[in-house]
């Protein structure tokens, strides 16, 4: 079976600074292949000018080429079980598709379960692959649902490129099927988040760790989970605090001097019963690095695990409030993100984008 956590890699909730085209100057097209059961999206035309020799920390402090925030409407009745990517020039030719650092697909029609953020619905990085979960599981989309993504970019082939074109598929399952699959949610812990502005931080030479605790809010079951380091990262652990137990841990594949070249995924509610999370209890975030470059690096580091969380009744999953000053953060930090020419027009006008309030994500 395909990594299931490829769907979720990869996410950051970063700043942007203007670099890519105008929001106005991308086309973006979405087909529905009702027979296979896929939404293709294409958008495009993208410049990339060359970015050689740029590392994690220059583009996590917004020197990379971020894009703006695409909007699409989800067009179909059913769950959201599979994601892939691609690159392509003008004429439809493949490119490389290492030319994307990573895609964040965002959902404005429902909020995270720890932070008040929109949800992060897919992701894919330069270290994941794509995905496709079974379907006997799938994440509950409803037609309208206002969806978004952007795009860092990261051009190292010593040339400015373009006409570049990002291609995606999203796979399926339609409101038809029997039986009904499980309905799960992406769920983000990250180990130094701020809502609306970002996740990186500091790295002192040597071995270090990084927490954040947490009041989980729902019960449920994380049935599958991955995460995302930083070159010189160990690895990521969630902690049960009252316990001391380590419920789940994240553990980085690394070259010799310290390269990361790729993260650990586990599947507990796919090969058993899951790692259970209870609502009230509370819980510790923990990133852990070795810096050997001898220096430390300033914003070198990110830690997160990322999982598909299936809750107990999903009515009782947070809520969006739209009055909250957080979540007004989390849209402003979307708007601005490659300028966000359209989308800052919209603003000003009183139309951004913006999720439903109340419960209407769960009807």
């Amino acid at each position: 079976m395909p990594h299931l956590l490829a769907l979720l890699a990869s996410l950051t909730l970063g700043p942007g600074h203007p670099a890519a085209p105008r929001l106005d100057a991308v086309t973006v097209t979405v087909t529905v292949d009702s027979a296979k059961r896929l939404i293709r999206i294409k958008a495009g035309p993208f410049s990339l000018p060359s970015m050689a020799g740029m590392d994690h920390a220059m583009m996590d402090m917004g020197m990379g080429n971020e894009s703006s925030v695409h909007h699409l409407t989800w067009p179909v009745e059913g769950w959201l079980r599979g994601f892939s990517t691609g690159v392509e020039d003008a004429q439809g030719r493949e490119l490389p598709k290492r030319l994307m650092h990573h895609i964040i697909g965002v959902n404005y029609s429902r909020r995270q379960a720890l932070y008040p953020a929109m949800e992060r619905l897919f992701g894919a990085g330069q270290e994941t692959a794509d995905a496709t979960i079974p379907a006997t599981m799938g994440v509950p989309m409803k037609p309208g649902m206002d969806l978004g993504f952007y795009v860092m970019w990261h051009n190292e082939t010593g040339t400015d490129l373009q006409g570049v074109y990002l291609t995606m598929e999203l796979r399926y399952s339609p409101s038809s099927q029997n039986p009904r699959p499980v309905e799960v949610l992406p769920l983000y812990m990250d180990a130094n988040l701020t809502v609306g502005g970002g996740n990186s931080f500091d790295l002192p030479e040597g071995r270090s760790e990084k927490a954040y605790e947490f009041t989980f809010p729902v019960d449920g079951v994380l049935l599958a989970y991955g995460g995302h380091l930083h070159d010189y990262g160990v690895g990521v652990r969630l902690e049960d605090i009252a316990s001391g137990k380590v419920i789940a841990r994240v553990t980085a594949e690394r070259t010799p001097d310290g390269r990361v070249t790729g993260v650990s995924r586990s599947l507990p509610g796919v090969r058993g019963a899951g790692v259970r999370l209870r609502a009230g209890r509370h819980y510790r975030i923990v990133g852990v690095y070795d810096n050997q470059s001898g220096h430390a690096l300033t914003n070198g580091a990110m830690a997160h695990i990322l999982g598909i969380f299936a809750p107990d009744d999903l009515s009782k999953w947070p809520s969006i409030d739209q009055s909250d000053p957080v979540l007004q953060r989390d849209l402003a930090s979307l708007v601005a993100k490659g300028g966000g020419a359209m989308d800052r027009q919209q603003m000003q006008m009183g139309n951004a984008p913006a999720a439903p309030p109340g419960r209407h994500q769960h009807n």
